[in-house]
């Protein structure tokens, strides 16, 4: 199983995970051509789309893709804010779980300034147990037997403060900032709460433009945890395996 960052950042949030017979979209925030292009073109492998929130930057491409005649799955307040009526849209209970091809996916309760957000919980054979989290300031679940991570680490407080002392950012944006979204320093005790004996890689997502520094928090995560950590730069491709082999 490999995963591929089609984009991470406020401008648009977009993953495939996926081996040679079957791809899980998680995220559509892009242009609907970008992820065709991620794609080659072949739609057939797709089991489905799962969206977190209905911020235009996680869900722009939502109509194109059902559409296109792929299946979408999100909150029902999710579902509801789309603002679109059509029978490839699913409504998914939150904290059950529903299955995707041979992706069993558990969605749960984040923290974030909008209807009904959710994090994703996300099986496969091949990967094992993963936790999508991202637009989220704050998590208060842990999850057993992780095997991979991807969660938000969108700023740093020190950086943000010192933009706001300089005059550089509002204050007004300042505080949006810490009631939705992630800090490096809360992303590090989400994973000092977790069991982290079995996880392979850690990807940071959707690191702020102007208030994160990419190779710090990368640093800084792998001095706490010793895996294989990484930056979700636009293009990435990396195995998404249960193991480094």
């Amino acid at each position: 199983m490999k995963i591929k960052v089609i984009s991470s950042s406020s401008a648009g949030n977009c993953y495939l995970l996926y081996n040679d017979t079957e791809c899980l979209i998680i995220e559509c925030g892009v242009k609907a051509a970008f992820i065709k292009q991620a794609l080659n073109f072949d739609l057939s492998k797709v089991v489905g789309v799962i969206i977190t929130h209905e911020h235009q930057d996680h869900c722009k491409a939502v109509r194109e893709i059902v559409t296109a005649g792929i299946k979408v799955y999100a909150s029902p307040g999710t579902i509801d804010a789309f603002n679109l009526l059509h029978h490839r849209l699913n409504k998914i209970e939150v904290g059950k779980t529903f299955t995707l091809g041979g992706f069993r996916i558990k969605s749960f309760d984040v923290k974030h300034d909008c209807k009904e957000p959710v994090g994703y919980l996300i099986e496969h054979e091949e990967t094992g147990r993963i936790v999508f989290i991202t637009d989220s300031y704050y998590c208060p679940y842990t999850f057993p037997g992780l095997n991979n991570i991807i969660i938000e680490a969108n700023y740093s407080q020190e950086i943000l403060d010192r933009k706001v002392s300089e005059g550089v950012s509002q204050q007004f944006l300042r505080d949006r900032v810490l009631e939705s979204h992630m800090s490096l320093a809360t992303c590090k005790e989400f994973l000092n709460a977790n069991d982290l004996t079995a996880v392979n890689n850690i990807l940071l997502i959707h690191l702020s433009d102007n208030n994160s520094n990419a190779n710090q928090f990368r640093q800084e995560v792998l001095d706490q945890t010793a895996k294989n950590v990484h930056i979700a730069d636009k293009g990435l491709c990396i195995n998404f395996n249960k193991t480094p082999f």
